[in-house]
């Protein structure tokens, strides 16, 4: 994913929010309409979470805008979403739902060869001390960038 960025939607407060433990890539079941709309960047991860129930997982309150072009019969914007996985990464998942304090999440919804992937990650939720150290160290970081470049 280092190429020219091919992610189309980012969940950057996943990030500011949770410590990632673990990421898996999975296939997104889609209508047409909905691949084209994340095509012109008309989605948000912002609020979605992942949700396993028996042996399936499904992408939950994720946001993909309506298709622009499309006539009368669109999609859904805030429907359930299957996730398609191998079945030793679902018991994982499982497993990791279980746990005390853990939860998925997605972090990034992007394109390989054509196809819409999105990457979910294990996630243990960050306390406020935590995410004002990673601040802290953020800032530290652009300084001494700031300084090597004078």
């Amino acid at each position: 994913m280092n190429k020219k960025s091919n992610d189309l939607v980012k969940n950057r407060k996943a990030f500011h929010d949770y410590h990632i433990d673990e990421t898996f890539e999975a296939g997104l079941a889609l209508l047409g309409s909905e691949v084209k709309s994340l095509r012109e960047g008309g989605g948000s991860l912002a609020e979605g979470y992942v949700k396993v129930l028996q042996n399936e997982v499904f992408l939950v309150g994720v946001s993909i805008a309506p298709y622009s072009h499309v006539g009368a019969i669109g999609h859904e914007e805030r429907r359930d979403r299957k996730l398609l996985l191998h079945k030793r990464e679902i018991e994982k998942l499982k497993k990791a739902t279980r746990e005390k304090g853990l939860t998925i999440v997605p972090l990034s919804l992007y394109l390989i060869r054509g196809r819409v992937k999105v990457k979910i990650g294990i996630a243990r939720g960050k306390k406020a001390h935590d995410k004002r150290g990673d601040i802290k160290e953020r800032e530290a970081k652009r300084d001494i960038a700031r300084q090597l470049k004078t």
